[in-house]
Order: structure tokens, then sequence, then C-alpha cells
């Protein structure tokens, strides 16, 4: 299971590192303990794209540092896998590992109880967003995660693996926006139409800690090369245009979002 991902930054980094490493270990403890042949761990593109500048192409070889200076997020990303494979490796016995490692997670939402990233769908059409961060990403559907996990549980050659998985097509929170008001009309009629300039972040990040990560990632486009997913797990992963729309149809259906 995916490990705490808050809305906002915590008062210390201990509070989303700790059972983010903490947690794995014990399950993989259990695991190993209970005769478990294999398990897959959620991790994220956190664990993988946060120590290079530039952006470019990313694949599985690649490792964010946690000795760098990160987000507590992102850092408990990268420490819990990294804490995984090790125990694998020195502790783990006869039990097999494989990680999945998807950024941004959208799609139809089941419930009231929002993830963060879907939470911002629902900013976006109610309009409490009116100008959104220049920032580039990729975007993986919930559908397509679920089936990388079940993949990369019955194939035998996912085993020892990490698997970078989501739609392979960068975006950005306002191309998350058009896409929106594209697609859905004037359902969308609130969803924001600017985004803010180069200096209006370096400006905001001199104040808000929330604004320093998108200040140092300006102009960068991350591509995930998903090759690996596709050849091992016979994986193909949905369109960002079909993830964003059908995230928006849910809550719009749920009531979650008035029409």
């Amino acid at each position: 299971m995916a490990s705490p991902f808050p809305a906002r930054q915590p008062r210390t980094e201990d509070e989303v590192v700790v059972p983010a490493r903490d947690g794995a270990l014990r399950v993989l403890r259990a695991a190993r303990d209970h005769g478990v042949r294999r398990v897959v761990l959620t991790s994220s593109f956190a664990a993988v794209g946060y120590s290079r500048t530039g952006g470019g192409a990313y694949d599985e070889s690649d490792w964010t540092d946690p000795a760098d200076d990160l987000t507590p997020y992102i850092k408990s990303k990268a420490v819990a896998e990294r804490a995984a494979w090790d125990f694998a490796a020195a502790e783990g016995g006869g039990l097999e590992l494989a990680v999945i490692n998807p950024p941004g997670i959208f799609g139809p939402v089941l419930g009231a109880h929002l993830s963060a990233s879907v939470a911002l769908v629902k900013a976006m059409l109610e309009g409490a967003l009116p100008v959104v961060l220049p920032q580039y990403f990729d975007v993986a559907d919930v559908r397509d995660v679920a089936q990388a996990h079940l993949r990369a549980m019955t194939e035998p050659a996912a085993a020892g693996e990490r698997f970078l998985v989501g739609s392979g097509t960068p975006t950005s929170f306002l191309g998350m926006a058009r896409v929106l008001a594209e697609g859905l009309g004037e359902r969308a009629a609130k969803v924001p139409a600017r985004e803010l300039t180069p200096e209006e972040v370096r400006e905001g990040a001199r104040t808000d800690p929330a604004l320093r990560e998108a200040a140092s990632r300006l102009g960068e486009v991350p591509v995930l090369r998903t090759d690996k997913a596709r050849a091992v797990l016979g994986w193909e992963p949905r369109s960002v245009r079909t993830t964003v729309l059908e995230t928006a149809e849910s809550l719009f259906r749920l009531g979650l979002v008035e029409a």
C-alpha cells in the first residue's frame, strides 16, 4: 500500500518518513515470517526522479537520493523503497520483492474520501484554483496502477524488479485544466486558465515553503520510460485525457462536484 501523502507539509519529516519506512518493513517481515512468496510494494516516481535536474527521460535505473534536500514526502518514498530492497537482500530469505513506481495517481473515485491528486481535480472544477503552478509531471490511472500490481505479483520475471508506470506523456496543471475545459464544456467553466509565471513562482518561493520545490524544478519536463512495464508485464496505460476526464466524471456522478 502507498504511504502517507499529506496535502500540507508536515511539522517534521518523521511524520511521513517513519511510517513509510517502518510500514514497508513491517509488511516485509510479516510476509517473510509467514512464508509469503512475493510482495509487491507501492513506491513512487518520487523515489526515482528527484536527484537530477533538467528533466529528460527517466527509467528504473534512476534513484532519488534521500540525502538530497527533499520535501518530506519525496524523501519518505526514497527511504522506504531503499529500505525494502535492503531488507529483501539481507533478511528476506526466499521472499521475492517487486516494486511499482507511479507518478501522480488519478482516475475514477469510489467514494467521498479523495486522494490529494484527485482533490486537485475537484478544486479545479469548483474554481478553488484560479491560477496554477507552471509544473510538468506524468499521470497514472489508478486502474492501470492496480493492473500493474497484479501483473507484478503473478509474472515470474517481475521478481526483483521495479517498474515505472505512467502515461509516458508529460502534462501540466494548466494542461489538465485545458483537457477538462475541452472535454466537459460548461461543467468546467471554473477551471483555471492561467499559470503563474516563473518570476511569480521564484518571488513566492522566498516566503512560501510550498513553492520552493516548484521553483527548483522550473522548466523541467520529466518523461517516464515505461518500456519495462510494457515488455515484462504486458502492460498498457490509458491516455492522460481519458484519465483526467473519467476522474472528473466520477466526481460529478457521486455528487462530489455540482454539475
